[in-house]
């Protein structure tokens, strides 16, 4: 209940804030956001991206952060203060899972960075296959999000340029669902799945951002073969 209160509260204070140190953008390429069970998979270029997505996306977010980011007790609490957790990228994290269906079941979307980590050349890099499996396991629909310029944030305390507000542009794509398959996903299905998540969010970015998933992008369409719908 609280951290239903706080997010509401928190939520156009942070959208002010926010333009304060960029000039940001929201594209919205979705018809609807489905009720129900959905994954937000969403590039990652800085720390800043995470408050940007929290404001664009109109459903009410639960983060799935790595543990690096839990690194003092006031950042621990920050992260659940607003029903959001940390997940161990160099292992299986099994309370990761356990805390992921209960932030789906609780109603929240849950946001994830496929690539597990924020990419030091800005552009999209292998990505693991987590968020297919949390996709699966629960039948949701996933909103693919592309960020691009935020990288640039930084420069305001790294270069000390004190006015500068670098245009950030958030798309957002249309919802869809990864095809199931009967009993537990197979190493080859859930490769398949995070290929097709991954070629939906490149198909949201400009070019230079697209990385390992440049050939073939398409933000409406999945790969040929095994259709996600």
């Amino acid at each position: 209940m609280f951290s239903r209160v706080l997010y509401g509260t928190a939520k156009p204070i942070v959208a002010v804030a926010l333009h304060l140190v960029c000039r940001y953008r929201v594209n919205a390429g979705y018809s609807s956001i489905p009720d129900g069970p959905l994954i937000v998979a969403c590039n990652h270029l800085s720390w800043i991206d995470i408050p940007l997505v929290g404001v664009a996306v109109p459903r009410r977010l639960s983060f799935m952060a790595k543990k690096e980011y839990a690194s003092s007790r006031f950042h621990r609490n920050l992260i659940r203060s607003f029903g959001s957790f940390t997940v161990d990228r160099g292992a299986v994290d099994r309370a990761a899972l356990r805390a992921a269906d209960e932030a789906l079941r609780k109603g929240f979307a849950l946001c994830i960075f496929p690539e597990g980590t924020r990419s030091k050349a800005f552009q999209l890099i292998e990505a693991g296959v987590g968020t297919a499996y949390v996709a699966l396991r629960h039948d949701a629909h996933i909103l693919p999000v592309g960020v691009a310029g935020s990288e640039n944030i930084r420069q305001m305390y790294e270069k000390k340029r004190i006015l500068y507000r670098p245009e950030v542009t958030i798309n957002i794509g249309e919802p869809f669902k990864l095809p199931s398959r009967d009993g537990k996903p197979t190493r080859e299905h859930l490769a398949f799945c995070t290929d097709a998540i991954m070629r939906r969010l490149a198909g949201l970015l400009p070019e230079a951002y697209r990385g390992v998933y440049r050939d073939g992008a398409s933000s409406q369409s999945a790969p040929a073969g095994d259709d996600a719908s």
